[in-house]
This record gives structure tokens, C-alpha cells and sequence, in this order.
């Protein structure tokens, strides 16, 4: 019982990083799009990101994340997720 809850939690984490890292740029704006070019401290690169808005995408990753997960769980335990489905629907023999 507990394997099989931290086999979940560890696919969970794995897909929740792959959904952060897919989201990191989306709304990404650097100092040239916004026109604070002026306003730059000296030295700092001026395609570096205004603002990084992390919490709120990572609030998307974890929606985004356990709407994926449960489709994928439920897949699974349909049995549309078994081996011998997917060897057959991808032309590989067991």
C-alpha cells in the first residue's frame, strides 16, 4: 500500500517539474519588450525578465499537473495503459 502511494507521489512530482519547466516561459517579458532599458541597473543583461511571476505559474503547473495525472490514472487502471495494448497499437511484438 504505501509503495504503491509513493510510486504515485514520485510520478506526480516528476510530471508536476515537467509542467513547470513547459510554463516557465509564458508570459516572460525582458527589460527591452517593457521599455525600462533606461531604468536598468548598470552591468545587468537587458534580456533578463521584469518580473518571473513563479507563483502563479507554479500554481498552473499543479492544476495543469493533477488534471494530467488523473487522466493518466484513470488510463491506467481502465487497463487503456497495459503493455500488451501498447505493444500491439505501436506494431511491437511481446
Amino acid at each position: 500500500m504505501f509503495s504503491q502511494i509513493g510510486s504515485l507521489l514520485a510520478v506526480y512530482f516528476v510530471l508536476w517539474w515537467v509542467v513547470f519547466f513547459v510554463t516557465l516561459p509564458f508570459g516572460v517579458r525582458n527589460r527591452t519588450e517593457v521599455d525600462t532599458v533606461d531604468d536598468d541597473v548598470p552591468g545587468s543583461d537587458p534580456g533578463a525578465p521584469v518580473t518571473t511571476l513563479l507563483a502563479r505559474k507554479a500554481l498552473w503547473a499543479t492544476v495543469a499537473s493533477a488534471a494530467i495525472f488523473a487522466v493518466a490514472l484513470y488510463a491506467y487502471r481502465s487497463g487503456w495503459l497495459e503493455i500488451g495494448r501498447l505493444s500491439k497499437l505501436l506494431g511491437f511484438p511481446l
